[in-house]
């Protein structure tokens, strides 16, 4: 039996250039609309997708060409000194909705750009400023769906390649027809298939994945 070695826990921050955003039917909307800056109506842009969908990704390409400052909804700043504003999970706003609308009005009198992800549209949040609410409304908005077959195995792909692993196509396809639909998943199950390669001393393969698939479902 080959013995298991211990592996580092060294981190390993996914990228999120604009080269390495992997575009497909399932994000082509989102993306245009990104790249249709600074000639939005209202300078305002709603982006809506499921969890792992690309909304960050796309959010921190719109923040570096837009020069953006970046807040998350539960966590926003009295005010900003910047051409444009980057709100992420506004959906999580909660208590924070008077500080929202403040930095929306501010950004609307400065002629500022705002840019807010989030996983469902603003009527489902549980807003209590119907100001807000309306302003929100308003805004252009653009949808991601969840990676479809081609995205998902590109997407693993990458993320093998960004740890420097190389894994056979027919493994990849093998793990993206059994993961769940997401970026935050394929970042899961490769990071998982890393650290069980290292551990074991052996190169990813496909019964490497099925086991470590199998844990995952024990655990569920």
């Amino acid at each position: 039996m080959t013995a298991r070695q211990l592996p580092l826990n060294l981190p390993h921050e996914p990228s999120f250039a604009r080269e390495d955003f992997l575009e497909s039917s399932a994000n082509v909307e989102a993306l245009r609309a990104i790249e249709a800056w600074p000639n939005w109506a209202g300078r305002m842009l709603l982006l809506i997708g499921p969890a792992g969908s690309g909304k960050s990704h796309l959010g921190a390409i719109w923040a570096r060409s837009s020069g953006a400052t970046i807040a998350e909804a539960k966590a926003l700043p009295q005010a900003f000194d910047a051409p444009a504003l980057l709100v992420e999970a506004a959906d999580r706003i909660g208590a924070a909705e008077a500080s929202l609308f403040h930095l929306i009005n501010q950004a609307r009198e400065a002629g500022a750009g705002v840019l807010l992800t989030a996983r469902s549209p603003p009527d489902a949040w549980g807003l209590k400023t119907p100001d807000l609410t309306s302003r929100l409304r308003l805004a252009l908005t653009a949808r991601l769906k969840p990676p479809d077959d081609d995205l998902a195995r590109a997407v693993l792909f990458k993320l093998f390649a960004d740890r420097q692993l190389a894994v056979d196509p027919s493994v990849i396809a093998y793990i993206a027809l059994r993961i769940e639909r997401s970026l935050g998943a394929a970042r899961a199950i490769v990071e998982a298939l890393d650290r069980e390669g290292l551990a074991r001393g052996r190169a990813v393969t496909r019964a490497m994945a099925a086991d470590v698939l199998k844990g995952w479902a024990g655990e569920e």
